[in-house]
């Protein structure tokens, strides 16, 4: 299970923000990060999506040090991290929240097996979001006995 993910943006509040209304949760600053922020969705996984600054990267730390966080001058605007996120809000809230914000949203399905909604936070970083319905569906696919039985078919 994947109880947070860390993601960067253009402006960390405002995006963390609006990840806490899908998820109707919170936002709290990130405390060993200033300007970094982190949204909570207070539900029984403990799911939250921190917010970094664009360029922010994190580096091993050395010897007996925890992770260091680095800035880079000069980040790419795409990255190939994404997340599937199963929230409460429904397909057309969030076609709401991202028409309000500018940013691009489109349902697709993924094969013939469930669809997605792909939010693009900033028009930069995608998120698949799941309502309900399509959880439903996402987790129906991923069930381990189905899964299984369409792996073997598949080999």
């Amino acid at each position: 299970m994947i109880h947070h993910i860390s993601i960067a943006a253009n402006d960390p509040l405002h995006v963390a923000q609006v990840l806490a209304e899908l998820l109707s949760g919170k936002v709290v600053p990130f405390a060993s990060n200033p300007g970094s922020y982190v949204a909570l969705a207070f539900d029984a996984y403990g799911t939250l999506i921190e917010v970094h600054p664009r360029g922010l990267e994190l580096q091993p730390g050395v010897g007996k040090n925890a992770v260091q966080h680095q800035v880079n001058s000069h980040p790419s605007a795409y990255t190939a991290t994404h997340a599937a996120i199963s929230v409460l809000t429904s397909e057309t809230e969030i076609r709401s929240i991202a028409a309000r914000e500018g940013w691009r949203v489109e349902r697709y399905q993924r094969g013939d097996f469930f669809d997605v909604i792909e939010f693009w936070i900033e028009n930069h970083l995608m998120l698949e979001l799941l309502p309900p319905e399509l959880s439903t569906q996402y987790l129906t696919f991923f069930e381990p006995r189905s899964l299984k039985e369409f792996l073997a078919a598949t080999s």
